[in-house]
């Protein structure tokens, strides 16, 4: 392992840090690291048990803090361990989260709910009470399902966890339940749906031995490298806007006085308005100094979404997305979602509602772009024929509405897979970008493989000028588009492979500036060792660029879970100071990963509104995902 450490380190694949791997000779199989309370024998007391889980987690951690350069902080610790010790390290983790913020848990041998009759967890009296070698009780007590119960989520935690695909074979068919690649799924699948807990599985080419353990090490390593923070973060504050349900952002606007208007996805009444069930679509018009000025809702019994809002004229907001409801009284079956786009005049009273689509078929908004003429291009994506016959599983859907609420036309395109348009901006001479993801061919394009990342260029009546198909073998995307005054356009996204030189690891960042012709002008890539994503972006001075996204690692200083980070981009794509903010918890993205974040820019500042399971400094989780607003101030690429 020190070997491994090194030519890692060396590399820079991981940071610098001191490893501690202690040895206990003296403890018959380090009593499986626990606390035993096994007295031991009846007559002799030989082999009574001893307190090992309180050596190491308090004892060790503190002679470590007090004779190696170290940072005395839980999210700058980890702990590993194979077989028995995967169990230990797993036990730990989750039992001392004030001491330690991640795990690598390599083939642990952990047993739900009973370990099998053979196991030697039952012999050396880790699990033992009083002069009984194994006590069920004893063993439940300090299982991993106990531990995840009593988890606190404001203490998130990561596990790596690795298993061989020819372990140990338990011989009693009865027990195959217990085997260890069984047990180490049922592990992953159990901790990643607990509060407060991510969790990576890898299933290896291997037994019980080196051969998955050396590799399993090397990568859980690296994955929890980028998880340690050794330095202070950056303070988050922000405004908490939410209800006790699961509740998403849905959009973001900031005027030229530095008032705002956000868009709340609402599991619950917010603000006072009346909740109609499902998701509403909550509209909240704030001043410069915080104070609410109006507020509106968009909703029906059903799910009803926004993804994006945009100035109209007279001081109107225009707010898209999509509703399985009858938002525009026009409606009634809600059998399936449509696309909408509504407006809301500068009083919060609502001007009209179009809702649109395939009336056999799901069609929804994921982006908002104005059309320069108090109107908005929309775009997402319909699962029928809205603009033609549908080419596939799901066709990107590009459309038009004017001010007055009227859809002036819709397009779509698409090959046989999967495709979405999740990406708008407005071209200076009036044309519109478009970029999204596709899982085969577009027309006209190449596929790369898995998903491709793509983009494509409008006229203002609707006809295509170009489309093009990007990637690389594993997945890409466009998330987001930022077009400049020069009428080039840069898209941002990630990948999974290598775009602009080598992977970091997982997904990268990538942005692409493309012409009005679509020529790719540069393509700049960057990341961590783990997920790493672009979501948005806001338009600098220059033609630079600040791409907005969330980490799993530490693009800037990382606070823990998923954070929220902003990259500068000059004008050729160098990249320059990242800035990482956020809870302890999951931010910008939700439980699937996919990013609930919106950026816009106001007088002096960049203005963030996202998802949060935690809760800025000195606010207060409502219940499940909150919204965040906050102002950044400096934020805007000089």
């Amino acid at each position: 392992m020190s070997a491994d450490l090194d030519e890692l380190i060396n590399a820079g694949a991981i940071q610098p840090m001191v490893v501690v791997m202690p040895d206990a000779p003296w403890n018959a199989r380090g009593s499986w690291y626990t606390d035993s309370l096994y007295t031991g024998d009846k007559k002799t007391g030989a082999g009574a048990g001893v307190p090992v889980e309180t050596a190491f987690t308090r004892d060790l951690v503190d002679h470590v803090d007090a004779t190696y350069r170290t940072v005395d902080d839980r999210e700058a610790r980890a702990v590993g361990g194979y077989s028995m010790g995967g169990a230990g390290a797993l036990r730990f983790t989750l039992a001392h989260q004030d001491t330690f913020s991640g795990g690598i848990v390599l083939s642990p041998a952990v047993y739900v709910p009973q370990p099998p009759a053979d196991s030697s967890t039952r012999d050396y009296g880790a699990y033992g009470a009083k002069h009984k070698l194994f006590d069920k009780h004893r063993y439940t007590e300090l299982s991993y399902p106990t531990a995840l119960e009593a988890l606190d989520p404001a203490l998130p935690v990561h596990l790596f966890i690795a298993v061989g695909d020819d372990e140990w074979a338990n011989p009693d068919p009865a027990d195959a339940s217990h085997d260890l690649d069984f047990e180490a799924a049922q592990l992953y699948n159990t901790a990643r749906r607990v509060d407060g807990v991510t969790a990576e599985l890898r299933v290896l080419d291997g037994g019980h031995d080196w051969d998955v353990w050396q590799p399993a090490f090397r990568e859980g390593i690296v994955d929890v490298s980028a998880r340690l923070r050794t330095a202070a973060a950056e303070p988050w504050a922000a405004e908490l806007l939410g209800t006790t349900g699961d509740d998403r952002a849905g959009g973001l606007l900031v005027d030229a006085d530095g008032g705002t208007t956000v868009a709340v996805n609402a599991a619950g009444s917010l603000a006072g308005l009346p909740h109609a069930g499902g998701l509403d679509v909550a509209l909240l018009r704030r001043s410069a100094d915080g104070a609410t000025t109006w507020r509106h809702t968009l909703a029906t019994g059903a799910n009803d979404r926004a993804y994006g809002l945009v100035a109209g004229d007279g001081g109107a907001t225009l707010v898209a997305g999509y509703t399985r409801g009858n938002l525009d009284g026009a409606h009634p079956s809600g059998a399936f979602d449509d696309a909408f786009v509504a407006a809301v005049d500068a009083a919060g009273q609502r001007l009209w509602t179009t809702q649109f689509g395939d009336g056999a078929a799901a069609d929804r908004i994921y982006a908002a772009a104005p059309d320069g003429a108090g109107g908005a291009y929309v775009a997402g994506y319909t699962s029928g024929s809205v603009a033609g016959v549908s080419a596939g599983d799901k066709d990107a859907l590009l459309a038009r509405v004017d001010g007055a609420g009227e859809l002036l036309w819709a397009r779509q395109v698409g090959g046989p897979g999967e495709d979405k348009a999740l990406a708008l901006g407005l071209g200076a001479d009036g044309g519109v970008y478009v970029g999204g993801v596709a899982a085969q061919a577009m027309p006209g394009g190449t596929h790369a493989g898995a998903n491709d990342a793509w983009l494509a260029r409008y006229t203002a009546d609707g006809g295509q000028e170009w489309l093009q198909q990007f990637g690389t073998t594993g997945n890409d995307q466009v998330s987001g588009l930022v077009v400049r005054a020069d009428g080039t356009a840069v898209a941002v996204g990630h990948t999974r492979g290598s775009l602009a030189g080598e992977s970091a690891g997982d997904n990268d960042v990538f942005a692409r500036a493309v012409g009005v012709t679509g020529a790719e002008l540069w393509t700049t890539q960057a990341g961590t060792a783990t997920d790493d994503r672009g979501v948005t972006g806001v338009l600098g001075q220059h033609g630079s660029v600040l791409l907005v996204g969330n980490t799993y690692g530490a693009m800037g200083t990382a606070v823990g879970g998923v954070d929220v980070f902003t990259l500068q981009l000059g004008a050729d794509g160098a990249a320059g100071e990242a800035r990482q903010v956020g809870s302890v918890d999951r931010d910008g993205a939700d439980d699937f990963d996919d990013p609930n974040l919106f950026a816009a820019t106001g007088p002096g500042a960049l203005w963030l509104s996202g998802l949060t399971y935690g809760a800025p400094e000195r606010a207060t989780n409502a219940g499940a995902g909150d919204v965040f607003l906050m102002k950044l101030a400096g934020g805007v690429v000089p």
